[in-house]
């Protein structure tokens, strides 16, 4: 379970999330939505503190954070933190120098210092997992957008995380391509694993996720069953994002 309380951050005098409070439940997904400068972005990185809140708390399972406006949370909490994420991120961020398998091994190699053996044999079984077996020896620059966002997201998996988070994970690809990683988020949300996604595809969040939470400027506006949030949403702001987005 991720649950955070009272979120602020700010950029220089930008405040870009307002007291933001919201629980993920553990083995669902859960959707952010909203317009571009909304927040959700942000909000996801904050989870596994790639930016760290100004002030409010964050609990994962067991560990919990809380934030103090001028105060940096120690190093040894942040790590603890981390290793219980995977990220994906909108533009894959591959290394382009190792081929698909060498991704998904190089964090268990250099940060965990499994053995090469077991690393190669973790990364072969989620690349078969990601439907990509047969490019485990590609280079990222030989593969399409859909399939180097696979390589991506097996390689958020291989440390066995807690919780998946994702960036816009198919905002980069064009809809053919982006089915291909929908249809891979959907088979995790089938097995149960939590994940928080922030993004702009709707169909993406209502085919994937149980939970949508909208935000805009900076705050929660409404948040609930996906369904009924998507079918019936209960705040103006939200019927008129959706009604916009879904024509």
């Amino acid at each position: 379970m991720i649950h955070l309380h009272d979120i602020r951050k700010h950029f220089g005098t930008h405040e870009v999330l307002k007291s933001v409070s919201v629980t993920i439940p553990e083995g669902q997904v859960t959707a952010l939505i909203g317009p571009s400068g909304s927040g959700k972005s942000t909000l996801l990185r904050c989870v596994n503190l790639l930016e760290t809140p100004d002030s409010g708390e964050l609990t994962i399972g067991a560990e919990t954070l809380r934030f103090t406006p001028g105060r940096h949370p120690e190093r040894h909490a942040v790590q603890r933190i981390r290793q219980q994420t995977g990220m994906v991120f909108q533009n894959f961020q591959l290394f382009p120098h190792l081929t698909a398998i060498q991704n998904v091994m190089e964090g268990l190699v250099t940060v965990k210092r499994w053995p090469r053996e077991r690393a190669r044999a973790r990364a072969r079984e989620l690349l078969d997992k990601v439907g990509l077996r047969d490019k485990a020896d590609a280079w990222p620059a030989s593969l399409s957008g859909g399939q180097q966002q696979r390589v991506a997201i097996a390689r958020a998996l291989a440390p066995e995380p807690q919780v998946l988070l994702c960036d816009e994970p198919t905002s980069a690809l064009d809809p053919g391509l982006a089915a291909e990683v929908v249809a891979v988020l959907s088979d995790l949300a089938s097995e149960g694993m939590t994940m928080l996604m922030a993004t702009h595809d709707l169909r993406l969040a209502s085919q994937v996720a149980r939970q949508t939470v909208f935000l805009e400027d900076g705050a929660i506006v409404e948040a609930g069953p996906s369904q009924a949030l998507f079918t019936q949403p209960r705040d103006a702001r939200t019927r008129r994002f959706v009604t916009t987005l879904t024509g």
